[in-house]
């Protein structure tokens, strides 16, 4: 048992790799298996809003699976973004302060 966890363990922690370089690329407007999926739509003014939403939620069911399952999703995110995620909502603040560190804090406060 405890070996065919820790393969299902990487199996889930690839596939949240995978979700949050896909809902990284939506917040920066840079190209997703969506674009492919819906070509049509990309003339559309909330075309990105959709493709953030959609990413936002395959990320949000990969880290609850991981939560569900024991496996330490949390490490691969800053704190600020487990956070959002803990609280679920894709707010304007994610999508603002995402990529946000405390270092770049710093470096606006100076």
């Amino acid at each position: 048992m405890g070996k065919e966890l820790a393969v299902d363990a990487e199996f889930f922690l690839s596939k949240l790799s995978e979700a949050k370089v896909t809902f990284e690329r939506a917040l920066d407007c840079k190209h997703t298996e969506f674009d492919d999926l819906y070509p049509y739509m990309l003339e559309h003014p909330q075309f990105f809003w959709y493709k953030r939403y959609v990413a936002w939620s395959q990320l949000l069911t990969i880290t609850g699976l991981c939560q569900e399952l024991d496996v330490p999703w949390k490490e691969q995110f800053s704190p600020q973004q487990v956070g959002y995620l803990e609280q679920r909502v894709m707010s304007a603040k994610v999508l603002d302060f995402w990529f946000e560190t405390n270092d770049t804090k710093e470096h606006a406060s100076r």
